[in-house]
């Protein structure tokens, strides 16, 4: 499907929404641009059915055709069959009106058939394109929007735009065509008598562009009030635990209530408005009808009019009227297609992450080497978040940060993968500014476990396998096997079929952990970022898993974010990162010997625990003894004997 016309303006804009400045999507400003300037986003969506819409046209035009027909026949049946009692000609009167009749029927059910059904392709072409988009936006962008309001976006938005290809658009062209036939007609019978009508029925016309002028706020008000009260509510439902922990189920229904209550009010103004000017078109109908059967009759005494004439003229004249009425409940359908199509352009129009034509380079085996070259970077203008930031870390190395909660640990980490551009500085791999770098050549060598381990709603298999769809079954089985998936999996009734549920919730927070990193072990990544990546685990489990990973991160350039510092300290460099800068490096003995600030953070944990095994992001060319890693002291010994032959296979085969 064609793309929406890019309006990228605002230089400031473009580079705030890099950062995560722009205007959230369900929080934007409504825009009020007039109809004439949305025509070529409308046409971008009528060109490719153009010749669908082309044959409606043709079909509509044979429909109003055939509706004049029936009233212009009644002419001829009261002043010709009842008036000069010609019955002869009655057969053909009733036949030409059956199959006028029948003709409006079938071109009316293909008007239906045709135009409705594409105009649903079209809302799903767009949801699809919609849904394409925003997935490839920035990170900034997700920061900056809630999941709720950009589901909304996709699937509500675009919903009303069907009123620019369906049947409606059609109707309403077909109305003004009618009335204008009509008019022609209306005229030639009686000037004066049509252009009374024609006065009033233009008076009406005219308050009714007003009456549309206000209604237009209103549905442009309205996808926005039902993206809020969509992404509330999936807040809701995703941390239902967290409501039911706190008793505050009864906070979240006035909440709910709150926004569901000004979504009321703005659909109850909208109709309010609608069934005035409905009500405003019936009236119309009424007095103007009431007029002409007035000046009519008077025609008809005069003698200037037969009866037949009068009747006739009367059915003409509601062709005439009809088409300002229907604009009374095709308008707000029009205006809220519009509304949606504003909405639905506003996110198109958000720069892609690789739409950046500095982004030409391309990757292809990255070798692992990481500069970080004075970096700056702020998450808002004037609030710096890192502020000179030089490190370098080799292939083959790991590289550990320590310090306090925002401190810039995950920003430099969200840095290295690429989700933010730094505002000042370079980030380079192998000697490449990572700006210039087309992410999808690199994103394929990045492996990334977080401590907020995040599952679909599918099987074991599945999740594992997201890393590498191509994965073959021993690949995956060998993964699952080196994160000690394979210990709780194997218990399940369906295995590595077993369903996980939403984020995982039927895991346990270790068990999502596991499957976390067999996704990251599959995916034999070149850059490693290990983000709290065995916060979840028990002792015991860390220390079987940890084999594992050590292996992993060999031959890789490993970022490991540990609070618990006793679990990185064979680490080939550390950085202390403070207020956003790094306040010292070195290694775990060097900064130890220093007695700094890594010396305080140190003591000060040892002195509440004593954990003395190593974790990962410890490096070093020799493990550690670690219980239950021991072919002779321990039973699972067997299956880690066997574990650099998994990791060598899964190597080989992503080679």
């Amino acid at each position: 499907m064609p793309a929406f016309p890019s309006t990228h303006s605002g230089g400031a804009a473009r580079r705030a929404e890099r950062l995560g400045h722009t205007a959230p999507a369900g929080q934007s400003s409504p825009s009020k641009q007039p109809f004439w300037k949305l025509l070529p986003d409308v046409w971008v969506l009528i060109k490719p059915r153009r010749g669908i819409l082309a044959v409606g046209f043709v079909l509509m035009m044979i429909n109003r055709v055939s509706g004049f027909v029936a009233p212009l026949s009644l002419k001829y049946l009261f002043d010709d069959v009842i008036g000069k009692h010609q019955g002869h000609l009655l057969p053909r009167i009733v036949l030409a009106v059956i199959g006028a009749t029948i003709v409006q029927g079938l071109t009316s059910y293909s008007l239906t058939q045709l135009l409705s059904k594409s105009s649903q392709r079209m809302i799903t072409e767009l949801r699809v394109k919609v849904q394409a988009h925003i997935g490839r936006l920035p990170v900034s962008f997700y920061d900056a929007n809630r999941t709720g309001v950009l589901v909304s976006r996709i699937m509500s938005d675009v919903e009303g735009i069907r009123n620019l290809i369906g049947t409606g658009l059609i109707d309403f062209l077909g109305g003004i065509i009618t009335a204008v036939l009509a008019l022609g007609y209306l005229l030639r019978v009686s000037v004066s008598m049509t252009t009374a009508a024609f006065v009033a029925v233009l008076i009406f016309g005219l308050g009714l562009s007003r009456a549309l002028k206000k209604i237009r706020p209103m549905y442009r008000a309205r996808p926005k009030l039902n993206a809020e009260v969509t992404g509330r509510l999936t807040e809701s439902l995703g941390g239902v635990r967290v409501v039911k922990g706190y008793h505050a189920e009864e906070r979240e229904e006035k909440v709910f209530q709150s926004g569901v209550q000004k979504l009321l009010d703005n659909v109850l103004q909208t109709l309010t408005a609608t069934s005035l000017m409905s009500f405003s078109a019936t009236a119309l109908m009424g007095i103007v009808s009431a007029s002409m059967m007035f000046l009519g009759a008077r025609n008809i005494l005069a003698g200037t009019m037969t009866p037949g004439l009068l009747v006739s003229y009367m059915a003409l004249l509601a062709m005439l009227i009809a088409p300002v009425a229907q604009i009374a409940s095709i308008g707000p359908q029009m205006t809220e297609a519009l509304a949606g199509l504003e909405r639905t352009r506003e996110v198109l129009n958000e720069q892609l992450e690789d739409q950046d034509p500095r982004r030409t380079e391309r990757l292809d085996r990255v070798e692992g080497r990481v500069v970080f070259d004075g970096v700056d970077f702020a998450y808002d203008p004037g609030k710096p978040v890192l502020r000179g930031v030089s490190f370098e870390s080799a292939p083959d190395t790991v590289t550990a940060l320590v310090g306090p909660s925002g401190a810039g640990k995950s920003t430099i980490i969200g840095l290295i993968a690429a989700f933010y551009v730094p505002t000042a500085g370079r980030v380079l791999v192998d000697g490449i500014d990572l700006a210039h770098v087309r992410l999808d050549s690199y994103r394929t060598q990045l492996g990334v476990v977080l401590q907020e381990t995040f599952l679909f709603d599918g099987t074991i298999r599945e999740n594992v396998s997201f890393s590498r769809p191509d994965a073959t079954e021993q690949e995956i089985l060998a993964a699952c096997r080196i994160a000690r998936v394979d210990e709780f999996a194997e218990t399940f009734e369906k295995k590595y079929d077993t369903v996980v549920g939403e984020r995982g919730v039927k895991l346990s927070g270790g068990q999502k952990q596991r499957v976390s990193i067999a996704r990251a072990i599959l995916a034999d990544p070149r850059i490693l970022i290990l983000d709290e990546a065995t916060s979840s685990l028990d002792s015991e489990s860390e220390a079987l898993i940890q084999e594992g990973l050590r292996y992993l991160m060999r031959g890789r350039t490993t970022f490991v974010i540990a609070h618990r510092l006793s679990t990185i300290r064979r680490a080939d460099q550390i950085l202390v990162v403070e207020a956003g800068q790094i306040i010292e490096r070195g290694t775990h003995a060097s900064l130890y010997a220093a007695e700094g600030r890594y010396y305080n953070l140190y003591t000060k944990q040892q002195g509440i625990e004593t954990n003395l095994f190593l974790a990962p992001g410890e490096g070093g060319s020799e493990p550690e003894e670690i219980p239950g890693a021991n072919a002779e002291t321990d039973a699972s010994g067997a299956r880690d004997a066997g574990l650099p032959d998994a990791i060598r296979m899964i190597r080989e085969r992503r080679t």
